[in-house]
């Protein structure tokens, strides 16, 4: 039986042959990562077991951008501590407040990641690479510190999932929806500890955005990893991001996949996810009348430029409901300088909505949106759990930036007699 294109990246990575479902390897990494939260957790443990030097400086990123601009003396210290450890090693990535941007999507616009990549990082949306072909998953802190010293890290290799994605999606069907009508499919553990292998005709019909989305959201369903095949559209991107040269693995013919779904791309409705779970999932056409307080539209997710112009199309003349707030992050600052050049931000800021500078903030409750005891939510951040977004009694409704935009101006969760 062949591999999958998860496992032969695993496989080159180990340096062996071939490796199957449920083996335990060790593999040379490429990459690794974390953020203002994970990373002084990562760096005690390095401390902790005596390390002296870091593996590569150069394959080692630090991105500040959960809890920051620091929003209170607690996240000034974990900055501090990650300040300190980026300087003793002289780590070429790190990111700091004014050239920061949320992690996955500012190492792929920096080039930092590309095709055929093994990559960890202390942040569970790292199998956000797998847009670009890369076998990328998220890993503890200590797992981090390990790699960090040892340019190392272990792995059960995973057994895979086939989703074969056909046809052309209608307008204002975005990544964020085929993602969760799939997590609605299958549920929040139907893809545990698997990869979620791509395929088919109409990935040709998605932009690096739309899939980046994603893969980013494959964790939702349990994957270990999500990932796509390497096609123009990747090559072209990874080109403009002056990304080193990549390396292009596919999977054999004869690979196992413990299941395989198809995806009419033509049929699908924009989709909601409902609290308190991802998998939640309902069609525009199925909602009823929910009023709403807040409205964000950024995060890892959907904070590209793509993602900005949908909801500036949307909101072009305008107005934000007078019960809502409406919040607006772009992803890194090159997107934020992008949305300028165009005028999204003027439509943004008319229409009566805030556009903050690039952070994870309002995605899991740390700050610029966090939600009050009975207040809801329409999001295009990755998860509704209890008390995700702030209050245990709040509620996230996860929506892409069409649905979410739409949202803002109609006060409610958007329906199609909205």
């Amino acid at each position: 039986m062949g591999m999958t294109m998860s496992q032969k990246i695993l496989a080159a990575h180990a340096g062996k042959d071939k490796v199957e479902a449920g083996q335990l390897i060790n593999a040379r990494l490429d990459f690794m990562l974390a953020n203002d939260i994970t990373a002084p957790v990562a760096i005690n443990e390095f401390n902790k077991a005596g390390m002296a030097e870091v593996d590569d400086k150069g394959k080692i990123a630090l991105v500040m951008d959960h809890f920051t601009p620091n929003k209170d003396i607690k996240a000034a210290e974990q900055c501090k501590c990650v300040r300190q450890f980026a300087k003793r090693f002289d780590i070429d990535n790190f990111f700091d407040v004014g050239k920061m941007g949320i992690e996955h999507a500012l190492l792929p616009e920096c080039g930092l990641v590309t095709a055929g990549d093994l990559i960890i990082g202390a942040d569970s949306h790292t199998c956000t690479y797998g847009a670009l072909g890369a076998f990328s998953t998220g890993v503890g802190s200590t797992d981090l510190a390990a790699g960090m010293a040892s340019g190392e890290a272990w792995f059960k290799v995973p057994a895979a999932l086939k989703f074969v994605l056909k046809n052309k999606p209608a307008k204002n069907i975005s990544g964020k929806d085929i993602i969760l009508h799939i997590i609605g499919k299958i549920g929040v553990d139907g893809a545990l500890y698997k990869s979620m292998e791509f395929v088919g005709d109409g990935i040709g019909y998605l932009n690096i955005d739309d899939r980046f989305t994603i893969a980013n959201m494959a964790i939702e369903a349990g994957a270990k990893n999500g990932i796509f095949p390497v096609d123009e559209t990747t090559l072209k991107y990874l080109e403009e991001t002056k990304a080193k040269k990549p390396t292009i693995y596919s999977a054999d013919f004869d690979a196992e996949y413990d299941a395989e779904y198809e995806i009419d791309l033509s049929v699908l409705r924009p989709t909601v996810s409902f609290p308190h779970l991802p998998d939640n999932t309902k069609t525009i056409d199925e909602i009823g009348d929910i009023d709403i307080d807040q409205v964000v539209i950024g995060s890892c997710t959907n904070g590209h430029i793509t993602d900005l112009r949908i909801a500036a199309e949307v909101l072009k003349g305008k107005s934000v409901h007078e019960r809502v707030r409406a919040i607006i992050i772009p992803a890194t600052n090159k997107i934020y300088l992008e949305a300028l050049r165009e005028g999204l931000i003027d439509i943004f800021i008319n229409a009566g909505a805030v556009v903050s500078t690039p952070t994870c903030g309002p995605c899991l409750g740390g700050h610029m949106g966090i939600l009050a005891q009975g207040e809801r939510a329409v999001s295009t951040t990755n998860r509704n759990f209890v008390g995700r977004m702030g209050h245990t009694e709040s509620e996230v409704y996860l929506a892409s930036p069409y649905v979410a935009a739409m949202s803002a101006i109609c006060g409610k969760v958007y329906r199609v007699v909205c």
